[in-house]
Order: C-alpha cells, then sequence, then structure tokens
C-alpha cells in the first residue's frame, strides 16, 4: 500500500516547489508570480504540480501565474478544483496549452462557465480537441443567464455540470456536441431529458443523481431511456427524497438497455433483490449496481464480492465501494459511513484502506455536520487501541488534521467533540505522527476551558499533558502565557485534591501544569499569581503516600524555583520546610526534584536567602549526602529540553551541595540517553563547562568523581560519532519518563 511508502522522490520535489513557490519566483508587475529559473518540466509534472497547488488551497491569483509559460510548464490535463481565480487570470495561465482534461469543479464564484468555456475557444486546439470537461458547483453566467456557449466545444467527449443552475436550453445546447459520450447532469434544474435523444446513437454514460426539477411522469422517463440503446452506464440515484418507483419499474422493463454495464439506483424505493438479479442476469456484462439506501443488496448474489460489484449496505465490501463513488455526495457518505460504524465496532485488524475511505469522505465534506459526525465515529472505531499501530503514519497525519479540523468548525457539538478527542486521545497519534501540535494544544485548551463533562475533561488535559511535552520552549511559554488555562487546569486540580481523589485526570493535570511552566517564567508567574503554590502545598498534603503525584508537584515546583524573579515568593518556612522532608522521601524521582528545588533556591547566595542561615546550612548538608546515597534508577526519569538551567548551579563552587545535584543530573540522563543528550550537553558547551569545573582547585572529590565520568562519557560519544553538528535536534521538553 502506497501510504505505507516513503513518499517518491518526484512527489518530495514537488511538494517542496509547492510550499517554497515565492523563493523559486519573482513577481511581474501585475503580482503574479514567474519561475526564475527556466527549467522545462516534462508534461506529466507540470499537470502533477497544478494538481497539487489545487488540493492544497494554494491555487490563486498569484500563483497561477507560473503557468503562463508554456514552453516551462506545459499542460495536458488541468486540475483546477477550488481555486481561486479570476477570468483575467484563467486565460492568461491555461488558454495557451493543449488541453485534454479540464477540471474546474468548485472554483470561486468570480469565474462563470461561460468565462472559462469561451476563454477556452479562443485556442483553436482546445476547441476541437478538449475531450474532458467537468464544471461542477459553478454558475453558467452572471451577465446572461440565457447565453448559450457549451456548442462551441466540438470536440468534448464528456461533460459534468453537477450542482450547476443549467437548464433545458442548455440540455439541448450540450446534446448537439458531436463527440458527446458522457453526461452528467446531477442536480441540475433541467425539467426535461427529451433533448438527449438528439445524441442518443453517441451517448454512453448518462448520469441524472437527484434530478429534483424533472416534471416528467415516470413513463415518459423511461421511454426516453428506452431509447438510449449505447448507453454502458445510468445514474438515477436519488437522495431518498422522492418515493417515485421509477428504479423498479426499469427493472421490470424486459429488454431495455441492452448494453447497461453499470446501473445506480441508490436512494429509491420498492427495489427488491429479485428484481435486480433478474435484471443483472439477463445482462451478463453488467459490472456495478448501486443498490445503498436501498431495500436491496442482501441476497448472496448481490454481495458485491465477486464480479459484480455493489454498493450498499449490507457488508464490508458493499460500504468501501460506496464510500469509493459517491465521495462527493454528502448523503450518500453519510449513510454508508452510518452503517459502518456499526460494522466495526469490534475490529481485530487494522484497516488502512477503510480508514482511507472515510478520511475522503471528510475531507470533501468538511463543513456538513451529519458526514463529520459519523466519521469521527468511524475513525475512532478503525484506530482505537492497538489498530492505530497498523495504520501509516501519513494517513493517520491526514486524519489528525481532520479531526482538529471538525472540531474547529463544530466546537459547539459535544458528540464530535466527543468523538474527536477519543479519537486523538492515542498514544499512537500523539507521539509518533507529524501534525500541528501546537494548534491542537490551543484548540483542545479551548475546548477544555468551556466544557464541565468529566470523561471529556479527562481525554482533554491527557491530550494537553502529551502535546505540551512534545512542543517547543517559544511554543510552550506561548499557550502557558493564556491566563485561562492555568486557572482551568489548576481549578480541576483543586476539584480532585478537596475529593481527596487521584486518578487519571489528575495525574494529566499536574503533567499539562509541569510541561506548560517548562522554561516559561511568564506561566509560573500566573501559577504563582493564582495561588498555585499554596494548592500545591495542599496537594502535598493531601496524597502523602503518592509518589506519582509528589514528582509531578515538585517537578513543577523545579520550574517555579529556576525563575529567579519568583525566587522571594519560595521564601517561605513552611514551604522549604515540607520540601526539606521530602528530600529524604525513599522514592529517589521523589527526593531528586525535592533537591533540585533546594539547589535552585540555596544557589542564589546568602543575600538572597531571607529565611534563617541555619537553615540554610542544614538544608546543604543533607543535600549532598542524600544525593551521594541515592541508588542509580533503572530507567530515565525525566526528559530535558535543554541544560541551560543547570549551568548557573555548576558555577557553585562554594555549594558543593547545589553542584552535585547538577552533575548528578547531568550523569544520569547521559548514561539513560546518551544519543540524545551526549550530544545536546556538549552543543551547548557544557563539556567546556565541565573541564572548568574539574580544573578548579577548590572542588569537592565528590563533584570531581561525577564531572569525571561524565567527560569521560562525552569523549567517548566523539570518539564513537565525530563532532557533534551544531544544528540543534527537536525539544523535548522536561517531563517524568517513569
Amino acid at each position: 500500500m502506497e501510504d505505507f511508502s516513503p513518499l517518491s522522490l518526484t512527489d518530495i520535489c514537488l511538494d517542496y516547489l509547492r510550499v517554497n513557490l515565492s523563493t523559486f519566483c519573482w513577481e511581474r508587475p501585475d503580482g503574479s508570480f514567474c519561475l526564475k529559473e527556466a527549467v522545462v518540466f516534462p508534461q506529466e509534472l507540470a499537470d502533477r504540480l497544478l494538481q497539487k497547488m489545487s488540493r492544497n488551497g494554494v491555487l490563486n491569483e498569484k500563483t497561477v501565474g507560473i503557468f503562463r509559460r508554456n514552453d516551462l510548464l506545459r499542460l495536458k490535463r488541468a486540475c483546477i478544483r477550488n481555486a481561486k481565480l479570476s477570468a483575467v487570470a484563467f486565460r492568461k495561465a491555461f488558454c495557451h496549452h493543449k488541453l485534454i482534461d479540464l477540471d474546474a469543479s468548485g472554483v470561486n464564484a468570480d469565474i462563470t462557465i461561460t468565462d472559462i468555456v469561451n476563454a477556452l475557444v479562443t485556442n483553436k486546439w482546445n476547441q476541437q480537441y478538449l475531450q474532458c470537461l467537468v464544471l461542477n458547483s459553478l454558475t453558467l453566467s452572471l451577465e446572461d443567464p440565457y447565453e448559450r456557449c457549451f456548442s462551441q466545444l466540438t470536440g468534448l467527449r464528456l461533460l459534468s455540470v453537477t450542482n450547476v443552475l443549467f437548464y433545458n436550453d442548455d440540455l439541448r445546447d450540450v446534446t448537439s456536441l458531436p463527440k458527446l459520450e458522457s453526461l452528467d447532469i446531477s442536480n441540475t434544474s433541467v425539467t426535461d431529458i427529451t433533448p438527449l435523444l438528439t445524441c442518443k446513437d453517441r451517448l454512453k454514460s448518462l448520469t441524472m443523481h437527484h434530478l429534483k426539477c424533472l416534471k416528467m411522469t415516470t413513463t415518459q422517463i423511461l421511454e426516453i431511456v428506452k431509447e438510449l440503446q449505447l448507453l454502458q452506464h445510468l445514474d438515477i440515484s436519488d437522495d431518498k427524497q422522492f418515493t417515485s418507483d421509477i428504479a423498479l419499474r426499469l427493472l421490470e422493463l424486459s429488454g431495455i438497455l441492452p448494453n447497461l454495464r453499470s446501473l445506480d439506483i441508490s436512494g429509491r424505493k420498492h427495489i427488491t433483490d429479485k428484481a435486480v438479479q433478474a435484471f443483472v442476469q439477463h445482462r451478463p456484462t453488467m459490472l456495478f449496481m448501486g443498490l445503498l439506501a436501498t431495500d436491496a443488496g442482501y441476497s448472496e448474489f448481490l454481495s458485491g464480492e465477486g464480479s459484480l460489484k455493489v454498493s450498499g449496505e449490507a457488508n464490508e465490501v458493499q460500504i468501501s465501494e460506496a464510500l469509493r463513488r459517491y465521495s462527493e455526495r454528502a448523503f450518500f457518505v453519510r449513510e454508508a459511513l452510518f452503517h459502518l460504524f456499526s460494522l466495526t465496532h469490534s475490529m481485530e485488524k487494522p484497516q488502512p484502506e477503510l480508514l482511507k475511505l472515510v478520511v475522503t469522505g471528510m475531507k470533501n465534506h468538511s463543513t456538513n455536520l451529519p458526514v463529520q459526525l459519523a466519521a469521527s465515529a468511524c475513525v475512532f472505531n478503525l484506530t482505537k487501541q492497538d489498530l492505530a499501530g497498523g495504520m501509516p503514519v501519513r494517513l493517520l497525519t491526514e486524519v489528525t488534521r481532520l479531526l482538529l479540523k471538525a472540531m474547529e468548525h463544530f466546537p459547539n457539538h459535544q458528540q464530535l467533540q466527543k468523538n474527536c478527542l477519543l479519537s486523538l486521545c492515542s498514544d499512537r497519534i500523539l507521539q509518533d505522527v507529524p501534525f500541528n501540535r501546537f494548534e491542537a494544544a490551543k484548540l483542545v485548551m479551548q475546548w477544555l476551558c468551556n466544557h464541565e463533562d468529566q470523561n471529556m475533561q479527562r481525554m482533554a488535559v491527557a491530550i494537553i499533558s502529551i502535546l505540551a511535552a512534545k512542543l517547543s520552549t517559544e511554543q510552550t511559554a506561548q499557550l502557558g502565557t493564556e491566563l485561562f488555562i492555568v486557572k482551568k487546569l489548576l481549578h480541576i486540580v483543586e476539584q480532585k485534591t478537596a475529593l481527596s481523589l487521584v486518578d487519571t485526570t489528575l495525574k494529566f493535570t499536574l503533567s499539562a501544569l509541569w510541561n506548560l511552566t517548562d522554561e516559561s517564567p511568564t506561566t509560573c508567574k500566573h501559577f504563582i499569581e493564582n495561588q498555585g503554590l499554596e494548592l500545591f502545598m495542599k496537594v502535598l498534603e493531601s496524597f502523602p503516600g503518592e509518589p506519582s503525584i509528589q514528582q509531578k508537584v515538585l517537578g513543577l515546583l523545579n520550574n517555579i524555583a529556576e525563575v529567579k524573579e519568583l525566587h522571594p515568593q519560595l521564601m517561605k518556612k513552611g514551604f522549604i520546610e515540607h520540601i526539606g522532608v521530602l528530600l529524604h522521601n525513599k522514592e529517589v524521582e521523589v527526593s531528586y526534584f525535592a533537591a533540585g528545588i533546594i539547589a535552585h533556591l540555596i544557589s542564589r547566595g546568602l543575600h538572597i536567602w531571607t529565611l534563617d542561615l541555619d537553615l540554610r546550612a542544614s538544608l546543604l548538608e543533607q543535600l549532598h549526602s542524600v544525593i551521594l546515597n541515592w541508588p542509580t534508577p533503572d530507567c530515565e526519569m525525566v526528559a530535558y529540553r535543554s541544560f541551560s538551567p543547570f549551568f548557573p548551579l555548576l558555577e557553585c563552587s562554594d555549594t558543593p551541595g547545589v553542584q552535585i545535584w547538577a552533575v548528578w543530573a547531568m550523569q544520569h540522563v547521559c548514561s539513560k540517553n546518551a544519543p540524545r543528550y551526549c550530544s545536546m550537553l556538549i552543543e551547548e558547551g557544557g563539556m567546556q563547562q565541565l573541564y572548568n569545573i574539574k580544573n578548579h582547585p577548590q572542588i569537592s572529590p565528590d563533584v570531581l568523581r561525577i564531572v569525571t565520568n561524565i567527560i569521560e562519557s562525552l569523549e567517548k560519544y566523539i570518539m564513537r560519532h565525530g563532532k557533534v553538528s551544531s544544528c540543534h535536534k527537536k525539544p523535548q521538553t522536561k517531563h517524568s519518563v517513569i
């Protein structure tokens, strides 16, 4: 499956060009782009570049200018779906190309079908040889609704005008095209299909989904259809809005449409398996039947598992076929997803192909609430627990993007928000999948601050906790500066503490606060100003036998202690004495963070220690002896984004207890994760600082022993890996990994 494979070099290069287009272009006086280098693109690559620009929403008045030079970018199959273009920009960019296909579905309202066709026919080649034209969801003409233009495209073989105000006279104009073989007039304003008889000797494919304005009787419609003897594909499906029995009557007409290979009657009434089977058996070349949202498709003959493909709701094969064929029809997508949800409650094996179909539906109908509701529920079923581990990362990236987009579009729909949070609350997604974690964290934080649902609250704080641990220092600081999120998280901690309740919500909330305050003085200040210190002291008092709670609380208080400006707020006897007690905790991860708080507060010298000096001396002595008695932890206790908070502590030669905490911490992480921390320490200049300490005349023997061990580790690392690159690795925030 292609999603499991790396992107091709071609795709990587085209994506890079798309994202950095301005770098490769100069700007014309009219503001449009022109490529700087006269590099000739093969036609297939030019087509793919245009398609990528269109799909990713970057095809506009400015960027489309690069296609004015058809000597460099020669197009044959042009896709400009949903582009933001004017008629002038379209004409300048595309009319001199020799096009075979053009898909202009959903381009903005500034350009009409008449504009497009009139521009195309200025090139005689396009007038005679353009074969495929897709103009779905456009306006025919802003000036003259009665203007006819299609007959000028004499080479046209396929035309699609779905969701267009396209009338009988327009149909008459189109059916006169001498080579027309395929026509899609779904959801148009046609009231009479009699003009189709004009092209009965060449029409092979006719799609008339949801012709809501049709004023003909069923008998009249079937009389016309009966004459279209060359038809190989017929679509008369509907959104379940009409009670017409046209589908059943068509099935019962013997001899009608002898060459038919594909019939779509999804959404129609009164259909039976018996009638469908008889119809198909009289036409051995049939390859497809559309039966979604009907009462048919449940017999073995119509299972869809053989040569006859069936879109329906009876089984996974039929539902998959429906999602493939109807990806642009919101009603059918919702119907298929509703039945898929029922089938995927107890999935045992990952099914990337199914998830891919769900993603397509989500993407095509991002503002349709029923579709997003059903799709987000299916996403959860298909990615929950271990299933996500079997999904391609690229596919999960797209899934995550669409879930966040759904949350953004429907902020007040609780069930949709719950579906999305359930899917996002996945270790595989949050840890391994690349996506915009900063925007995701902001979105989930906003939700958390506006809702009180306890189950969803637990998921939200879990997501925030993990996301905050993946952000850069600047991003974490930016999030933490939002006062509302600090207040909300503290409120949750207060609620849990009042109930003496240790649960996952409390643990994740503490972790989130810990990560948000890391190297963020503003967030730390918000924490203090909102009585966070008093609350956290209460937490420590309320849960004296909970090391996991103590560790998270002390980890955050370490962050506060690192901020010099907040030093006075921590100079409280009760607080210091409590931390002193925790310094002797039997759990090394608790003792470690208590020691860190003390080390930071002592490191700033006697002149700003406002408490009893004997207390300071006693703590310093305890610090030294406790650290030397710590057992070696089995695994990495904490992850650091930088060693910069330790460097001031290394300079405290007159307080070896402070130094020993800093070097013990460095040795710990370097020994547990050498590839990350040895290179980080060298990059940040820590090796030179360690040499300086080693050569200091007054160095403590205990500090010297640890420093020597670290230097030896760094030297071995350099010997194995060579000189460390100056580029910084992606930072991790400071948090517990136990």
